[in-house]
C-alpha cells in the first residue's frame, strides 16, 4: 500500500458537508473544459454568466469552451433532495484498518476529508466485496448516498457497487441501486428511489482500478426526498372534497375546494381580509373512501410567491378526528416548481391533511396552494413497475441497443460535461444480463461524439455523425467491438438527424447546432464506398421550425421515416412535413401539415405500425416556451399522408423520450413541462401509455429521477425497456449518471410476479433476406409475430425505431410459418428482434435477427 498521509483540506471544505458534496447530482466530476454557469443571486435568479474552468487530469488535454449553449440555468446548481441531518449517525463496516492506521467506519461522518475509513489490509487483506452501514438512528426518507473517494491517492475507490436499505438493520431486500463508478477523486452521488429507511448500507463490489481488495471513502452522506416518489400513481380525485383551518372568502375567492378544481390559475389562499390567521394553516382532503396513500403532491400558485408553502407535515386519518403522527415533514424551497412529500409508510386512510408550518419566503403569515394530488402505491398489472437504478460512469446522453443484450452508451469527451471540439468520446457498455457497465474512452476516430446524427446501418453497426467534432463519423462495430472513422461529411453538423434509407445508404439532414449555422443540405453515405454523397435538392431551409433563435435551433432534431424506393418522409417537428427523395440531386415537396399541430421541437415521433406514426409533446421553440399535451398519428398511404389529433397526455411534455412496444402500445417517458436544458425544474415524473386502440394515454408507475435534456429511452430484447441520462453540465446537481429498467404491465400479475410469457424456441437465422418466410418454433401457444428494429437514441429522438407485425400461419405444432415483408420501404435494412406474442399481449424474449 502507498503512503496514505496527505496535506488537510482548506477548513472551509473540512467543516462543510455540502462542500464536501457539493456537485450533489453530478457523478463523475471527470476532464476539464469549461460550461457556463450562472451565478445565483439573493432572489435564485442569474445574476451573471462567467465561465468556470474545472481541473484538468493528467493525460487529458484542457478543452476549449463551448459556444453552442447558454449558461446552466441556476436551478442546475441546486440538488432537488436536500443533505439528511447526520446528528446521532452511526456507521459500522463489514472490517476496519485499525492496526496500520486509523481507518475506522466513523471517519466518513466525522466532516473531515483527509480522514477515512480503509478496509483491512494489515497483515492479510480482507478480501472484497467490503460494506459500510449508516444507523441513522431514526427513519426518514432517503434518495441517495454521496460518496467521497480519498483525496490523497487512487487506492481503494469504489469501482462496483450496491447500495441497500433496511428498516431494521436485519432484513434487507434487494438493492435499490446497483452500478460502476469512474476511477477519479470526485464526489459521487449514487441516487435511486425514494425510500423511508433507518440503514443504508454501501457495499463495494470491486475496486476501481483493480489495484488490490481493498476499499475506502473519505465522507459518505445520504440525501433526503427530493420530491419525486417511485411506484407511485396519481389516485383518482372524482368525490373528493377539501377543507381548510381558514379561507380567504371576502378579498377574493380564495376557497380550499380550488385545489381539487384542476385549474392552477384558481387558489386556496389563507384569510388574510382584515387581520390575517396566523401559521400553522392547515387544509385536509377527504377523498370519502379509504385507499392506500403514498405521497402528497403540492403545486405553488403561479401568479406571485406569496403564500408558497415551506416548513411543512402531513399527517393521515381514517376518522377525520385522530390524526397519525407525521408520515411526512420537511421544507420546501421557495420556487414554483411543483413539489412532492413523499411518506415514510404507506398509509391507508380517508384524509390527508397538510400543515404549514412557515411561508418558503418569511414574506407573511399566509399560505396558498394551486392543486394538490395525492398518490398511492402502483399496480404492477395495470402500471408496471421499476428496478433498481443502474449507476453509470458516464451521463448517458446517446445510447444504441446492440445484439448479445448489449446497451452501447455516450456522452462527450467527459463524462459529466461537454466543451470544445476534442477529438475523443467516453462511452460505456451496459451488459443486461448482468447488470454491469464497462468504460471506455474511444480517441482513435479523432471525434468527440456528443450532440450527434445517429443511424442503424444494415449490417448492424452503428453510424455516429457530426456533434462536437462537427464534420467526423464514425461507426461501431457489435461484433468485434471497435469503432473505426470512417469518411468526414461534407458539410459540418450537430443536433442533426439521420435515418437509414430502403437502399441500404444512410441520410442526414439540418443540424446547425455545430458548425457554421445556415442552410444544412441533405446528403447521403454509402455503405459501398464509405463516402458522403451531396443532395443540393434537399435543402434544410424548407423543413425548419419556426423557431426565435433561427437555424441554430430550427433545423435540429428532425423526425424521419424512410419508405420505399429511398424516399423519407420527414413529418417534424416542423408542423409543415415534406416528402425527401434522396436519388440524384435528391428534392423535397410539401406533404401538407400535421393537422392542427404548431411546431413541436424537442417532441418526438415512434413508427408504432407499418406507415403509422406517432408524434408527442414538443414546444413552438427549443426552451423557455411551455410545451403542449397534444399527440396526433401519421399514417401514410403511398404517397398520401394524413395527420389526425389523438388522445392528449395527461401532462405537457419537452425533452420526454417514446418507446414502441412489441403490443403497438406506445410508452412515453420524462421531459418538462416548460422545457429548460440542464434544468429538472418542471419535470414529469409519471411516465403515460398510448393504445393505438383507443387512442387515449394511461399513467405508468411514477419515475424515481427525472429525465429531462439528455436522457434516452430504448426498447429492450426482453421487452422491458430502459430510461437513462439527463444533464451533462458538469459541476451541476441535475447530471444523472444512471438509468433504470421499466417493467411494463404487459409482463407482470397484480402481485408484481412476472406473467408466464411465450418463448421462441428455434428457427431465427442471424441473417435473412427480405422477402423470406422462416419456420419458427416456440413453446407453446403463440398469436402472433413481430419485428422490433434494434434503435439508437439521443436529445428526445430516435429515427431507428420501427415496429413491423408479421403474417404468420401455423405449420404444425408450436411451429408457425413467419414471413417477412419483401418491401425494404417496410422492413428497412438493418438488427431487428423477433418478438412472439401470445393471445394476451405477452411477448417473449426477442431473437436477434439482421436483415441485410
Amino acid at each position: 500500500m502507498q503512503p496514505r498521509r496527505t496535506p488537510a483540506l482548506p477548513r472551509a471544505l473540512r467543516r462543510s458537508p455540502l462542500l464536501i458534496a457539493f456537485a450533489l447530482g453530478s457523478l463523475l466530476v471527470g476532464a476539464t473544459p469549461w460550461l457556463g454557469v450562472a451565478s445565483t443571486g439573493p432572489g435564485g435568479g442569474p445574476d451573471g454568466a462567467a465561465l468556470r474552468p474545472a481541473s484538468s487530469p493528467v493525460g487529458q488535454q484542457a478543452a476549449k469552451a463551448s459556444p453552442h449553449h447558454a449558461a446552466a440555468p441556476a436551478n442546475a446548481m441546486e440538488p432537488a433532495a436536500p443533505l439528511l441531518d447526520r446528528t446521532g449517525w452511526t456507521v459500522t463496516a463489514s472490517d476496519e484498518e485499525t492496526v496500520a492506521e486509523n481507518g475506522r467506519a466513523a471517519n466518513v461522518l466525522d466532516g473531515n476529508a483527509a480522514t477515512i475509513w480503509h478496509s483491512r489490509y494489515a497483515g492479510t487483506s480482507a478480501p472484497l466485496p467490503h460494506s459500510i452501514t449508516i444507523d441513522m438512528n431514526r427513519t426518514a426518507v432517503v434518495s441517495g448516498l454521496v460518496y467521497l473517494p480519498r483525496n490523497d491517492g487512487p487506492n481503494g475507490r469504489v469501482g462496483e457497487y450496491s447500495i441497500s436499505m433496511s428498516a431494521d438493520g436485519q432484513n434487507w431486500g434487494s438493492p435499490v441501486a446497483t452500478g460502476t463508478l469512474a476511477d477519479d477523486a470526485a464526489a459521487k452521488t449514487l441516487g435511486f428511489a425514494p425510500t423511508g429507511a433507518r440503514f443504508v448500507r454501501l457495499t463495494a463490489v470491486t475496486e476501481a482500478g483493480n489495484r488490490g481488495p481493498w476499499s475506502t471513502a473519505a465522507e459518505l452522506n445520504l440525501l433526503g426526498d427530493p420530491g419525486t416518489p417511485a411506484a407511485t400513481v396519481d389516485l383518482p380525485r372524482t368525490g373528493w372534497t377539501a377543507t381548510a383551518s381558514d379561507e380567504e372568502t371576502v378579498a377574493e375567492n380564495g376557497r380550499a375546494a380550488n385545489v381539487l378544481d384542476g385549474n392552477a390559475a384558481t387558489i386556496w389562499h389563507s384569510r388574510y381580509a382584515g387581520t390575517s390567521a396566523p401559521l400553522p394553516h392547515s387544509i385536509t382532503i377527504d377523498m370519502n373512501r379509504t385507499t392506500a396513500v403514498s405521497a402528497l403532491v403540492y403545486q405553488p400558485r403561479n401568479d406571485g410567491p406569496n403564500g408558497r408553502a415551506g416548513a411543512y407535515t402531513v399527517t393521515t386519518s381514517t376518522d377525520g378526528t385522530t390524526f397519525s403522527t407525521p408520515v411526512a415533514a420537511g421544507t420546501w424551497r421557495d420556487d414554483d416548481t411543483v413539489k412532492t412529500a413523499t411518506f415514510t409508510r404507506t398509509a391507508t386512510a380517508r384524509y390527508v391533511r397538510l400543515t404549514a408550518t412557515g411561508e418558503a419566503g418569511n414574506r407573511g403569515p399566509w399560505t396558498t396552494a394551486a392543486e394538490i394530488r395525492l398518490s398511492g402505491p402502483a399496480n404492477p398489472a395495470t402500471h408496471g413497475a421499476w428496478g433498481r437504478i443502474t449507476g453509470f460512469p458516464l451521463v448517458p446522453v446517446a445510447t444504441a441497443v446492440l445484439p448479445g443484450d448489449k446497451l452501447l452508451a455516450w456522452s462527450a469527451y467527459a463524462v459529466d460535461r461537454f466543451g470544445g471540439s476534442n477529438g475523443y468520446t467516453q462511452t460505456a457498455i451496459l451488459d443486461l444480463k448482468t447488470g454491469k457497465v464497462t468504460q471506455r474512452r474511444v480517441d482513435n476516430t479523432g471525434h468527440d461524439m456528443f450532440c450527434p446524427g445517429i443511424a442503424m446501418l444494415a449490417d448492424g453497426r452503428v453510424l455516429v455523425t457530426g456533434g462536437s467534432n462537427a464534420e467526423k463519423a464514425s461507426i461501431y462495430n457489435p461484433a468485434t467491438d471497435t469503432w473505426s472513422a470512417t469518411s468526414n461529411m461534407n458539410i459540418a453538423r450537430g443536433y442533426q438527424s439521420m435515418t437509414l434509407l430502403s437502399t441500404g445508404e444512410a441520410f442526414v439532414l439540418g443540424g446547425s447546432w455545430s458548425g457554421a449555422p445556415g442552410d444544412k443540405a441533405g446528403e447521403v453515405w454509402s455503405p459501398n464506398t464509405s463516402t458522403w454523397r451531396k443532395l443540393p435538392g434537399v435543402p434544410a431551409t424548407s423543413t425548419m421550425t419556426a423557431d426565435p433563435a433561427g437555424p441554430y435551433r430550427a433545423d435540429n432534431h428532425m423526425w424521419l421515416y424512410a419508405t420505399s424506393g429511398g424516399k423519407v418522409l420527414q413529418l417534424g417537428p416542423s408542423k409543415q412535413m415534406n416528402w425527401i427523395t434522396t436519388a440524384g440531386n435528391g428534392s423535397v415537396t410539401p406533404a401538407g401539415t400535421r393537422a392542427d399541430s404548431q411546431d413541436a421541437m424537442t417532441g418526438n415521433a415512434v413508427a408504432y405500425d407499418i406507415g403509422k406514426l406517432l408524434t408527442l409533446g414538443g414546444s413552438p421553440a427549443y426552451e423557455n416556451v411551455p410545451a403542449t399535451r397534444r399527440a396526433y398519428t401519421v399514417s401514410i398511404n403511398g404517397g398520401q399522408v394524413q395527420a389526425a389529433r389523438t388522445g392528449d397526455m395527461d401532462q405537457a411534455r419537452a425533452f420526454g423520450n417514446s418507446v414502441v412496444m412489441p403490443d403497438g402500445k406506445v410508452a412515453v417517458f420524462g421531459g418538462q413541462s416548460y422545457p429548460v436544458p440542464f434544468s429538472d425544474a418542471t419535470s414529469v415524473l409519471a411516465p403515460e401509455l398510448w393504445d393505438p386502440a383507443t387512442g387515449r394515454f394511461t399513467p405508468l408507475a411514477t419515475m424515481a429521477i427525472p429525465r429531462n435534456y439528455h436522457s434516452v429511452a430504448n426498447l429492450l430484447p426482453d421487452g422491458r425497456i430502459f430510461s437513462g441520462g439527463g444533464g451533462l453540465c458538469g459541476d451541476c446537481a441535475t447530471n444523472h449518471a444512471d438509468g433504470a429498467v421499466f417493467t411494463p404491465p404487459y409482463l407482470l400479475n397484480a402481485d408484481g410476479s412476472p406473467k408466464p410469457r411465450p418463448a421462441i424456441t428455434g428457427g431465427v437465422p442471424p441473417q435473412a433476406p427480405a422477402g423470406t418466410s422462416l419456420t419458427v418454433t416456440t413453446g407453446g401457444s403463440v398469436a402472433s409475430f413481430v419485428l422490433m428494429r434494434a434503435a439508437a437514441a439521443t436529445h428526445s429522438t430516435d429515427n431507428d425505431q420501427r415496429r413491423v407485425p408479421l403474417t404468420s400461419t401455423p405449420a404444425g405444432a408450436n411451429t408457425h410459418t413467419v414471413s417477412i415483408p419483401a418491401d425494404k420501404g417496410v422492413v428497412l435494412p438493418g438488427t431487428y428482434m423477433l418478438f412472439a406474442l401470445n393471445a394476451q399481449g405477452v411477448p417473449s424474449t426477442a431473437r436477434f435477427i439482421t436483415i441485410p
